[in-house]
């Protein structure tokens, strides 16, 4: 963490200047301080990315506006509050010409977010037009320089963010400082990634010499320690794209660590971001890591909790990523790279000079893959960052033969050196398919899973595991999103010690456990999904190779799979060649399901992102906002999230969080909280919330007050969505 000594606040009495806060002690910030706290703060963001000057200046002008009597008069006296971010972009553009564009979409942004250029009356241009000239002045100057020469595309617009989020950072960073001085003293007391590389190799040691010699020797463990090898040595590489391509069961999420760690260590990284593909399962993940370096060491952030920009003690408390292991979601991250608002884009500096972890990277939404493959590779070759593309389907977005695709010239260094003895060497299961007219009845499941002693079978919806549960004999366990990360972490580990010593067991999950989830069938159902979450399912059947073939059966449900990517990919399945489903596991079958898949896709581009966010060459003209709005992972925007008082972990955490005080920040508890929630739709939580089930308990975060809405079983009870007759396959 940065620490700055600036020179003393002066008093009221002292001095006429003007002020930029005032702390609830009475203690005045002025606004020379602010601006020159920020400007060292951004300047110093910026230096992975040759840009400290740009972020310098921003830092000394985004507060200009401050400083007019209107302003001092509202913060002084509670008069009106007034509009003063777009002064100084005004101010830029008036002195600095043309280039100043750079600056005045953050400026203008910094409370709001970054704004489109033309449009509404909250537009750049629009509010640069209508700004009357407030005579400020300041001697800053504007750099002379760019950092390097911009390609056409999205290079422009990802600088402009990226600037934007080291001026929100400081200026958080900066007020924080003034008005919360002890909530600032407990951020950064990270170890170093030398320090962690260490604990990690200490943890793998131990880990290794605790197998049993037998173990040792089974093919399994030596292709687990082929794998940790390769990421080892290919972790000498120079920085850009990387590839693991890893079947399940094979070790990749401590071997993936191991190749950030090095890689980290050997180019001098700051961070290691791992992004996982769904919030039910990022938990699982985040236990790993938590259990090899402390619980503090690591960051668990995703979308779940996300606060209200515009509320003061909500704005101190987002998240800004300052820690060296973070553990996200797909959907914070990407729509973090396109956003225009200043929550999520206030951790996008701490991106740069990173080494990036996507697992299960063939889940990118095929909609918006241009937009969010072009970002990854400028993150490549302007901000100093790796990127590893991990996954168990042999997608290499290299092999893909679509021209949108081959035109960005992506193109990843395989870590493993020998892919296909790989998947030769772990293949632990056969599979069998459904013929294209089977249809099973949730009651005819039941009855064929009863005969199994030990038994998980997955299911695409957590409507359908609720009601296949209950068919299903007493002691039946359940697992789906209707229960907190911390519920669910609490009912896996006690399947994990059933299978362990050999007693008779029977899950009914959803697809939470496709990812991340170290469990071990003999025998696994899995409803009809894409060819990627069907190789998943395997991945939880027959792991560690004890038995001569574990036994995968697929079927089809009288339910669809929700609507959306998994739909497309349940049905680009249905569709697949009958060689193909022969040999659904192969890595060929892989690359013809993926190319099928998004020959399928509308666009690899359906919102025109890269349109909207190239910038003119007339005006530097962006539509930021627009194409924030219409980059969202989650197709169904209707959720809410709950808070559920599972434990006395979260009771207390709902108390604190409630009556703050200085021992824990805010940002650590709605941390903390995010295990303990829920997603809901809308309907579902206005519902709860008319019969007084829920409150809220820190601006925009709600929590359940009712303890006999959430069951140990199910997780959280809820009124299910109605059924849509189009939802039915018989």
């Amino acid at each position: 963490m940065i620490r700055q000594d600036l020179h003393s606040h002066s008093s009221r009495k002292q001095s006429s200047a003007n002020i930029a806060h005032i702390a609830d002690d009475g203690r005045e910030q002025t606004l020379k301080e602010h601006l020159e706290g920020t400007a060292v703060f951004a300047k110093q963001f910026a230096e992975d990315f040759n840009s400290t000057l740009w972020a310098y200046t921003l830092g000394m002008l985004h507060d200009l506006g401050k400083g007019t009597p209107e302003w001092q008069n509202y913060l002084l006296n509670s008069g009106s509050r007034v509009e003063h971010s777009i002064y100084g972009a005004k101010f830029a553009e008036d002195k600095f010409g043309r280039l100043s564009r750079f600056l005045s979409y953050p400026i203008a942004g910094h409370h709001a977010g970054l704004p489109d250029y033309t449009g509404a009356q909250s537009s750049l241009s629009f509010r640069l037009q209508n700004a009357v000239d407030r005579n400020l002045s300041s001697d800053v100057e504007i750099p002379k320089t760019l950092p390097w020469k911009f390609d056409v595309g999205l290079d422009v617009s990802l600088w402009i963010r990226m600037l934007f989020s080291c001026l929100i950072d400081a200026d958080r960073l900066d007020t924080e400082r003034f008005c919360n001085p002890d909530q600032y003293e407990k951020r950064g007391s990270y170890l170093s990634i030398d320090k962690l590389h260490n604990t990690f190799e200490e943890y793998m040691s131990d880990k290794i010499n605790s197998i049993k010699e037998q173990d040792k020797n089974s093919i399994v463990f030596k292709s687990r320690q082929t794998v940790l090898e390769d990421c080892k040595t290919s972790s000498e590489q120079d920085t850009g794209f990387f590839s693991l391509t890893v079947p399940t069961g094979g070790g990749k999420t401590l071997s993936s660590m191991a190749f950030a760690l090095n890689h980290a260590k050997k180019h001098n990284k700051k961070r290691i971001i791992y992004v996982i593909p769904y919030t039910s399962i990022i938990e699982q993940n985040a236990d790993v890591f938590k259990n090899v370096f402390g619980e503090d060491q690591v960051i668990e952030h995703h979308s779940n909790i996300d606060v209200d920009d515009q509320k003061e003690r909500a704005k101190l408390a987002t998240e800004n990523w300052d820690a060296p292991i973070i553990i996200t979601t797909t959907v914070q991250f990407y729509e973090s790279l396109f956003s225009a608002k200043t929550s999520k884009c206030r951790k996008l500096h701490n991106i740069a000079n990173s080494v990036v972890i996507l697992d299960e990277a063939q889940l990118i939404p095929t909609e918006f893959l241009i937009p969010i493959l072009e970002t990854l590779k400028l993150l490549t070759t302007r901000y100093k960052t790796s990127a590893v593309f991990c996954t168990a389907t042999q997608q290499a977005f290299a092999e893909i033969k679509l021209e949108e695709i081959k035109k960005l010239n992506i193109n990843p260094k395989e870590i493993i050196k020998d892919v296909g003895s790989l998947y030769n060497s772990l293949q632990r299961v056969t599979v069998q398919m459904p013929s294209i007219d089977e249809c099973r009845k949730l009651g005819d499941l039941a009855e064929e899973l009863r005969n199994y002693e030990q038994v998980l079978c997955i299911v695409s919806d957590r409507k359908s595991a609720k009601e296949l549960h209950r068919l299903m004999p007493d002691g039946t366990y359940h697992l789906s999103a209707l229960m907190c990360a911390e519920h669910r972490s609490d009912k896996i580990d006690e399947i994990k010690e059933i299978l362990k010593n050999g007693n008779d067991i029977r899950v009914i999950s959803t697809q939470l456990v496709e990812a991340g989830v170290d469990i071990d069938f003999p025998v696994v159902y899995r409803q009809i999904a894409g060819l990627d979450s069907i190789a998943q399912a395997a991945g939880r059947c027959n792991r560690e190779g004890k038995l001569k073939q574990g036994k995968i059966v697929v079927f089809n449900s009288m339910r669809k799979s929700p609507p959306g990517l998994l739909r497309k990919a349940t049905e680009t399945t249905q569709n697949l060649p009958q060689n193909v489903l022969e040999n659904p596991l192969a890595p060929e079958s892989f690359k013809i399901f993926f190319e099928t898949l998004y020959w399928k896709a509308n666009s690899l581009d359906k919102e025109k992102i890269v349109a909207l966010l190239t910038a003119s060459p007339a005006d530097l003209g962006i539509q930021f906002r627009d194409a924030s709005d219409k980059l969202t992972i989650i197709e169904d925007k209707n959720q809410e999230t709950v808070i559920v008082p599972y434990n006395e972990n979260a009771q207390n955490y709902i108390r604190m969080i409630k009556h703050p005080n200085s021992k824990i920040p805010a940002a650590v508890l709605l941390r903390k909280l995010q295990r303990f929630s829920v997603g809901v739709y809308k309907d579902q939580f206005n519902g709860l919330r008319d019969r007084g089930s829920l409150e809220e308990i820190f601006p925009g975060v709600f929590a359940l007050n009712n303890e006999k809405k959430y069951n140990d079983s199910i997780g959280l009870l809820i009124d299910d969505e109605p059924d849509d007759p189009r939802d039915y396959m018989c």
